[in-house]
């Protein structure tokens, strides 16, 4: 019997395996009929999930986090996959650009990026991010931290919907943006921007995107919750394998409102970083599978949960605590350990420890995690059991 299922999603091309589960028959071979109801902002998407309007959603991984440890809002919601690793682009405007002379724009040296940017800025600096509780506005923040000065004086970070980020830089309103694709490719197209670095360069496995529900969703109907993780798992899959990206880029064009050349951008790594044509190709810049891209590591949430504890003036053990339960590795175990996943042994690790290619134990044994090192060579470790 199929069922149908609102999903939400916010137009970008890292909602790809919610698209591409629903275009490619993946959901379909789970007998799930999807209904694919796109938001004009994150705020907007996270109310239609906390209501019922949808009943699952793409979302920016800080949010389920938050709402766990009582900011941003009542609802709560668990995290049954993490989507994709990386996506975003850091840019500034063209006159920003103009400033930093001397500055390569190789994208990937976050120290070098930083510092020039910091100077270029001068005593005023507006950066725009798609909404507070999320990646883009960890990192960010979290690069600054870095250079050795703390947050600049004169730093405003601001909220800026995805779709309007182009225009937010056109107009001056903000300096710089942090923002997934092809929202940056579409300011680097129109003129106002220039891409200086990808998150992927701040922290090498960021888990930017996961597939959320509301609390008590997916144990109330296993069985529907096991078919959604496994059809979004095998389009995650899918869109691993480099021969398929053109044929993506095609599907998610028509959703996302703009070409397929700009989403192949995203897809592939292989940026335009400025309207004269420069390119730069970033490896990992965007990944939906290899690695157990997917799985929703306590760890990676008790980092959102340490830093969003420390701004808010919360007590970092128990945030920890609370943000690592909102990650459900065990329901992505029950669903998927019989469907072919090479599942970690693990379900918290060191973050940052890695700095190459390192097999670990699996259900399967042929399990290697990639590097998933911060810029400035810190690791985190929660202290959580595995």
């Amino acid at each position: 019997m199929t069922v149908a299922l609102r999903l939400g999603f916010v137009p970008l091309v890292d909602a790809a395996p919610l698209i591409v589960a629903e275009a490619m028959g993946f959901a379909e071979e789970e007998g799930l009929a999807l209904d694919l109801v796109a938001a004009p902002s994150w705020s907007t998407l996270r109310d239609l999930l906390a209501v019922g309007q949808v009943a699952a959603a793409q979302m920016l991984a800080p949010v389920p986090v938050a709402l766990a440890l009582g900011l941003g809002g009542t609802a709560r919601f668990e995290v049954l996959s993490v989507l994709n690793l990386n996506g975003n682009a850091v840019g500034v405007s063209t006159a920003v650009a103009a400033r930093m002379q001397g500055h390569d724009f190789m994208l990937s040296d976050a120290r070098a990026a930083g510092l020039a940017l910091l100077e270029a800025a001068g005593q005023g600096l507006r950066i725009g991010v798609p909404f507070a509780f999320s990646m883009h506005n960890e990192l960010v923040r979290y690069w600054l931290e870095g250079l050795g000065h703390g947050l600049p004086k004169g730093l405003e970070i601001v909220t800026v919907p995805p779709p309007l980020m182009a225009d937010a830089l056109a107009a001056g309103e903000i300096d710089a943006f942090c923002v997934g694709e092809p929202r940056g490719s579409v300011a680097v197209e129109r003129g106002a921007g220039v891409l200086l670095l990808p998150t992927s360069a701040i922290w090498a496995a960021a888990p930017e995107k996961v597939l959320a529900v509301r609390e008590g969703w997916a144990e109330a109907d296993p069985a529907l919750a096991g078919r959604l993780i496994r059809a979004i798992w095998r389009a995650g899959r899918w869109l691993g394998r480099e021969a398929n990206l053109t044929v993506a880029a095609e599907v998610l064009a028509t959703r996302l409102g703009v070409s397929a050349e700009l989403v192949e951008r995203g897809l592939t790594g292989r940026l335009l970083i400025a309207s004269d044509g420069a390119e730069r190709l970033v490896p990992g810049f965007l990944r939906f599978d290899d690695g157990a891209a997917g799985f929703p590591w306590r760890s990676q949430a008790a980092w959102i949960g340490a830093r969003l504890a420390r701004r808010h003036g919360l007590d970092a053990t128990q945030a920890q605590t609370a943000a690592a339960a909102v990650f459900r590795s065990d329901l992505y175990r029950l669903h998927l350990g019989l469907a072919g996943a090479d599942l970690p042994a693990a379900s918290a690790k060191v973050e940052g420890s890695l700095v190459q290619p390192t097999p670990v134990a699996s259900s399967r044994g042929k399990l290697i995690l990639p590097p998933d090192q911060f810029y400035d060579a810190q690791v985190f470790d929660p202290g959580l059991a595995g």
